[in-house]
């Protein structure tokens, strides 16, 4: 990934006539995130808008655009998108466009005082040892203590146009995730990567099955078949259709492996997570590998592959 981070505090690239894309620094992960900049009738409408880290500030990019940014739009709530707009609206006095669904989830998540509790029971339930529980939830504070985002955004639905590019849903790496699509081009947000997949997982109050949203998803975007996609992270995909189609045989892959690891006894999602990503892994990787394992066990639930136990201890998961 190392190609990205020479992009840091650089300059807007022009990826294609009308279409700029600003990569941004993230403390973890991929360790970048891009935005793009969409050349309007009226300027530009800028789509997501990073982390909200202080450097570089969207006042220092914006001068090396030319014309203003008229609208913000986002693709999804987690916070390496959704973080950096409150700063973005002080840069641009721009409104911000996002998803209904998206926006109540942002609200419950980062609006909130309670999520560290509801986050920590829901480890809790699904097998997470109390210390380390403690250490996911710290863990998340890398991403938390930076998130502002606008409050009382105008909404926005699947159909709607936003400056000639229409709004599409694409669920699954967040339950409300939107795309924009015009012409041949898709700006797919967190829906479609390289050379990395992105993160399926189930949370709290989320859709009960955002791995079988996520195939639809990847399925709706092999019809699209675009020319080109521009994502969240890594590379520009140039033929987005086979790429969906090596997404989803990853996933079908990774359900047979799960499906593997409850032989015997009944597993918790965390005891799962083990088998699937290995024990060895820093707080915040661990966080993702619970959550991406409990999607693959919901989705082979939902299959009639897999049980499901619970009560108000503990969820289980055994072969069906």
């Amino acid at each position: 990934m190392a190609k990205f981070i020479e992009h840091v505090f650089a300059v807007p690239e022009e990826m294609e006539p009308g279409i700029l894309r600003v990569t941004l620094p993230l403390p973890s992960g991929p360790k970048h995130v891009h935005s793009y900049l969409l050349r309007g009738r009226d300027g530009w409408t800028l789509v997501d808008t990073g982390l909200g880290l202080a450097e570089p500030s969207w006042e220092e990019i914006l001068e090396r655009v030319d014309g203003p940014v008229v609208r913000i739009f986002i693709t999804h709530m987690h916070p390496d998108h959704v973080g950096g707009a409150e700063a973005a609206v002080r840069a641009t006095a721009a409104p911000v466009l996002q998803g209904r669904l998206d926006y109540e989830q942002c609200e419950r998540v980062w609006g909130s005082s309670d999520w560290p509790e509801r986050i920590g029971d829901w480890f809790l339930v699904h097998g997470v040892p109390p210390a380390e529980a403690e250490e996911l939830i710290e863990s998340g504070h890398v991403f938390a203590d930076f998130v502002r985002f606008a409050w009382n955004p105008e909404p926005v639905d699947p159909g709607d146009e936003v400056d000639g590019w229409r709004v599409l849903s694409m669920p699954g790496h967040a339950d409300g995730h939107l795309c924009l699509h015009r012409g041949d081009v898709l700006v797919a947000g967190d829906t479609l990567l390289a050379p990395i997949t992105p993160a399926i997982g189930l949370y709290p109050e989320s859709r009960p099955d955002p791995l079988g949203d996520y195939l639809e998803t990847l399925r709706a975007i092999a019809e699209l078949a675009p020319r080109v996609s521009f994502g969240g992270h890594g590379a520009t995909i140039g033929e987005p259709a086979p790429r969906a189609h090596e997404i989803a045989a990853h996933h079908d892959d990774r359900l047979d492996r799960t499906e593997a690891a409850l032989a015997g006894d009944p597993r918790s999602g965390y005891e799962v997570s083990h088998a699937l990503f290995g024990g060895a892994l820093p707080p915040i990787q661990r966080r993702f590998a619970v959550a991406e394992a409990l999607s693959h066990l919901e989705r082979l639930v939902a299959l009639g592959r897999a049980r499901r136990r619970e009560d108000d201890r503990a969820v289980t998961y055994t072969a069906a």
